[in-house]
């Protein structure tokens, strides 16, 4: 079998795919290309398709993987303009190349975060915003396979940075895996302070990730 692995980027309209309609997408088109995937073997095949961190809804990414597994040698380098003809808006490969790297060696994820205020940042909002994660501790409720459960994230959150040029933006390094930080566990934070804090609306998007060394992973 040979492995690919595409970078991919996620935005406009196509971040509102969920994970499963993504990955129906892109067996469709990657059928279309006319590529031979490798498929498991079983009563019920299905081709080798693997994503190292899935998506949540309503989040954009520059910088999602994907690995494949192609039944006859492909040069990787001719696959993003092969497989991009079949995509819908918002959704394109970057780049393909070949790596041996696992995806449980990544451990850190950049985002990048807008907060948009109706009536404009209120006063102190910088400060408050930057207090909220400088907290030692930094409990948060989220919702998992066993139900509602508490968790401190404040060890998981490595760097918060805010800036206010042209609206308040927001930077996080978060954990990537083991457990899993997500923006909206970020918004549980500023939800959990001042009522002033909290926007009318935001959005984020992945930037960049990392492996324990804090190494660009590809």
């Amino acid at each position: 079998m040979c492995k690919a692995r595409l970078l991919y980027s996620k935005t406009g309209k196509a971040k509102y795919i969920s994970h499963l309609d993504f990955m129906a997408t892109m067996r469709r088109a990657l059928r279309r290309t006319g590529i031979k995937l490798k498929y498991s073997e079983g009563f019920n095949p299905h081709p080798y398709m693997s994503v190292a961190l899935p998506l949540p809804v309503g989040c954009s990414s520059e910088c999602e993987l994907m690995d494949i597994g192609m039944a006859a040698d492909v040069l990787p380098e001719g696959l993003p303009e092969l497989i991009n003809g079949f995509l819908p808006e918002g959704l394109s490969v970057l780049e393909a190349y070949v790596s041996e790297r696992k995806f449980s060696s990544i451990a850190w994820v950049l985002v990048s975060g807008s907060l948009y205020y109706d009536a404009g940042a209120p006063p102190g909002v910088m400060e408050g915003l930057a207090g909220r994660f400088a907290k030692e501790s930094i409990v948060i409720s989220r919702k998992t396979k066993r139900g509602i459960s508490e968790i401190d994230i404040a060890p998981f959150i490595r760097e918060v940075c805010f800036n206010n040029d042209n609206g308040i933006k927001m930077t996080a390094m978060i954990s990537a895996q083991d457990p899993s930080i997500n923006p909206e566990n970020l918004m549980s934070v500023i939800r959990g302070g001042y009522e002033t804090l909290i926007p009318d609306f935001y959005d984020y998007t992945r930037t960049a990730i990392f492996d324990k060394e804090m190494k660009l992973f590809r």
